[in-house]
């Protein structure tokens, strides 16, 4: 039976209304305060080149660190039985709604010089991770991998698993299972959650400048430089790098509702 008409309402429609110009009237303020007479000289310069380079090199990488860790851990969570797997799924969400700032200072007091893994690791190895690339790429792995998680638990956990009964039923080995019956049914949320694991990574500000630090060429990425840039007047420049951003997120977000099959 086909979905029934629902009447107008007037009020909805103007709590609708009110509610989508609250999003759109920032991205106006944007494109009317926008640079355009110089916005190629502003995006083409070497600081804005490097940081948005800085940030596709950290972001993809988190994205990559989120498809090897991550998947298992949505496996895991998804199918997996054992005690504590809710404080295990509540401890991979966290960073969600943590303050990204908090997440960095974790990160510091984990995985810096003085901290209980960092200490010992730069003792044995050299290795530290402030202030470095590989910093950025832990800050944003860590607050931007949750969202892959989820996403591709969800899809797990939808999924019709008597497919992958029959399939194994008919002599289908694991591997084959996975390959030719689950890898196709998840891959909708298995391809949105990498969007936007990407996606979250991209924008990455707090843990970031917390954990890695703003060096320029080194660990400023995008949004830091964002952040210099109007914190220090170049208000032209900050906005021209947002456009960038706004331009990046608003692709990434259609992609992703067309892979999920959304309007």
């Amino acid at each position: 039976m086909d979905d029934q008409k629902q009447p107008f309402n007037p009020l909805l429609a103007l709590l609708a209304a009110l509610a989508a110009l609250f999003f759109v009237f920032p991205l106006i303020g944007l494109l009317t305060g926008a640079p355009w007479g110089r916005m190629t000289s502003v995006i083409t310069s070497k600081s804005s080149l490097d940081a948005l380079g800085l940030s596709i090199v950290a972001s993809l990488a988190s994205t990559v660190i989120a498809l090897l860790f991550g998947f298992p851990l949505a496996w895991l969570l998804a199918r997996g039985r054992f005690r504590g797997k809710g404080v295990v799924r509540g401890l991979t969400t966290l960073p969600m709604v943590l303050p990204p700032v908090v997440g960095g200072i974790a990160l510091l007091l984990a995985y810096g010089r003085r901290g209980f893994i960092g200490e010992p690791l730069d003792k044995a190895t050299g290795i530290s991770l402030p202030f470095t690339l590989a910093g950025v790429i832990v800050a944003e792995s860590f607050v931007a991998m949750p969202f892959f998680v989820i996403t591709v638990e969800s899809g797990l956990r939808s999924m019709n698993r008597r497919l992958e009964d029959a399939a194994r039923s008919l002599g289908a080995k694991r591997w084959t299972v996975f390959r030719r019956v689950t890898l196709p049914l998840i891959w909708p949320s298995l391809a949105a959650g990498t969007v936007l694991t990407w996606a979250r990574a991209l924008g990455e500000f707090g843990a970031t400048i917390t954990f890695a630090g703003n060096l320029p060429g080194v660990t400023q990425t995008m949004p830091l430089a964002i952040y210099i840039s109007q914190s220090s007047g170049r208000l032209d420049e900050a906005i021209a790098l947002s456009l960038v951003l706004v331009v990046v997120s608003l692709v990434v977000m259609i992609f992703r509702r067309r892979i999920a099959g959304g309007d």
